[in-house]
């Protein structure tokens, strides 16, 4: 008896969110925009497609929305003869301990009724600072054997 009580007691602390995860879930709560995108660790100018959807220019003045109570949410890139616009819908959630930051973003594709699309396939930016009015998410990437920090600055609207 206190086996099985003690294994559902560790799946249920498994399973939870911590409360590191669930301030920057209340924080992420709302509509953001994306102001700046720009590039670390590297020299010379960049041009890249984020997300596999569109080019980062695309990406500056996207507007975000995220609902804390059931995970989902979307963004909407401008259309313009750069960018295939409209909205695209996310469902998201916040991993505590990410290597060398506190926390990440991860986020996967979904349908209007937010059913995956994606294959389970899904995205993660470390949150280097969030605040009730800002938030930085970084993302590393290899660039011919070297590494370059995406860096994404919003706002909150």
């Amino acid at each position: 008896m206190f086996l099985l009580l003690g294994a559902v007691c560790l799946l249920v602390s498994s399973c939870s969110v911590t409360k590191v995860a669930r301030e920057k879930r209340n924080l992420l709560n709302g509509n953001w925009t994306l102001e700046d995108i720009s590039y670390e660790n590297n020299t010379g100018n960049f041009s890249s497609t984020l997300f596999n959807d569109a080019k980062d220019i695309c990406f500056e003045g996207s507007t975000w929305f995220f609902r804390n109570n059931n995970s989902t949410g979307s963004y909407a890139i401008a259309p313009s003869s750069l960018c295939n616009g409209g909205d695209r819908f996310i469902r998201w959630s916040v991993v505590d301990r990410a290597e060398n930051y506190s926390s990440q973003l991860q986020f996967k594709f979904t349908d209007e009724k937010f059913k995956d699309i994606s294959g389970g396939l899904g995205y993660r930016l470390n949150i280097a600072s969030l605040s009730a009015s800002e938030m930085t998410l970084k993302s590393n990437n290899n660039v011919d054997g070297e590494t370059v920090t995406i860096v994404y600055k919003f706002t909150k609207q």
